[in-house]
């Protein structure tokens, strides 16, 4: 019966949008195939083949799991994705929706049959001039400078890195939004993450792009928040441990942009702040700690990466991407089991025989340590092809 009903709703909406036409719309598909194949070494042992860190690195989830293995090699499809895309002219106001598909992150599939594993949401916003609503990328990070890596994300433990629910308002260079918060931060004597929904304010954040006549592109961003939780923490026999409401401000600014140089270019990002958590390194430390009485303390962090990527002609090219993140943790408010510091180093290959497409080899290592000093490293070549739509 739900097979029959999503059918009826997708032949539906084949039919409405068939049946109708706007003389100033264009509708654009795009996306790309990409198969990787990643032969990784872990210095602890490797996490099981569902984790995170078998998809793509991950800081925060090298240390591995002893007893299994530390050589492994992983073949998949996942990153491939699709999108769809109009753009319309309203009486003289662009209206525009785009919506972003892919496979990645989800553990609801397997390796041993069929390799299936569902879509996700990636991107899926709506723009009417100046005005955007919908998930995308967070105004606080500047996708346009993010290295060329055939790794999923590439430098990931120096730039911010978040899609979320938001309103932008656009003008020229400058934007600004109010953008979905989320709070993570350290249970009071422990290194357990508490993530909290709770809280009436939206993450604000505004940037500027710069753009200069040599083909320079700079972004400044800034962005404050509300740390919120709101919480009773409980024993196993539910009696209430430690109650907490509490708010504190949290703040960062990031300076990113591409240089060229030459036919080459320089990519680079610089970002700081107390409170950031989630928005850097794919949330590898919390925003803050839980004190004694309950209330937030806020974690500064700071990380950045730097690229060069050097075109040896028009098909072949190389890019050298160093990147780093360190964490000011007060263990007194948590345990010496906190992240502390993240960094990693990528060099590759990649060959396009014809524009649409790209073979490519690459080379990463990354080091993770904690304020115990314990540490794990990963190193890992990676091979792929890449099939633009």
């Amino acid at each position: 019966m739900k097979q029959t009903q999503i059918s009826l709703a997708i032949g539906c909406s084949l039919l409405l949008l068939s049946s109708t036409s706007y003389a100033d719309t264009e509708m654009e598909f795009g996306g790309y195939v990409k198969a990787d194949v990643m032969f990784s070494s872990y210095s602890n042992g490797a996490p099981d083949s569902g984790n995170l860190s078998r998809q793509f690195y991950v800081p925060g989830t090298i240390y591995g799991e002893a007893g299994n293995g530390k050589e492994v090699v992983d073949f998949q499809a996942r990153e491939t994705r699709f999108n769809f895309k109009t753009v319309s002219d309203f009486d003289g106001h662009k209206l525009s929706g785009f919506i972003e598909l892919d496979f990645m992150t989800h553990t609801d599939g397997n390796e041993r049959v069929s390799n299936s594993y569902s879509p996700r949401i990636r991107q899926a916003f709506v723009s009417y001039d100046n005005w955007t609503v919908g998930q995308t990328w967070t105004t606080f990070q500047n996708p346009g400078a993010l290295p060329e890596n055939l790794d999923f994300v590439g430098a990931a433990d120096g730039t911010p890195f978040v899609r979320q629910a938001m309103i932008r308002y656009t003008n020229g260079g400058f934007q600004i939004a109010v953008e979905n918060p989320e709070t993570t931060v350290n249970q009071y004597g422990t290194a357990s993450r508490v993530t909290s929904g709770s809280g009436m304010v939206p993450d604000v954040v505004a940037r500027y792009n710069f753009k200069s006549e040599g083909g320079s592109a700079i972004s400044l961003a800034a962005m404050v928040r509300q740390l919120n939780v709101e919480q009773d923490f409980k024993d196993e026999d539910g009696n209430v441990l430690q109650s907490v409401d509490s708010s504190e401000l949290g703040y960062g600014a990031s300076i990113a942009g591409v240089i060229p140089v030459g036919n080459d270019d320089f990519k680079f990002s610089v970002t700081y702040g107390e409170g950031l958590g989630r928005y850097m390194a794919l949330n590898y430390a919390n925003a803050g700690n839980l004190d004694a009485s309950g209330d937030i303390q806020t974690i500064s962090s700071y990380g950045g990466f730097a690229a060069y990527r050097h075109w040896w002609n028009d098909k072949w090219r190389s890019s050298l991407t160093f990147a780093a993140l360190e964490i000011d943790n007060d263990t007194s408010l948590s345990s010496d089991g906190v992240n502390a510091s993240s960094y990693s180093g990528y060099i590759n290959l990649l060959y396009s025989p014809t524009k649409p497409l790209t073979f490519g080899v690459e080379y990463m290592y990354a080091m993770n340590e904690k304020e115990s000093g314990v540490d794990g490293d990963l190193s890992r070549v990676l091979f792929s092809a890449k099939y633009v739509l």
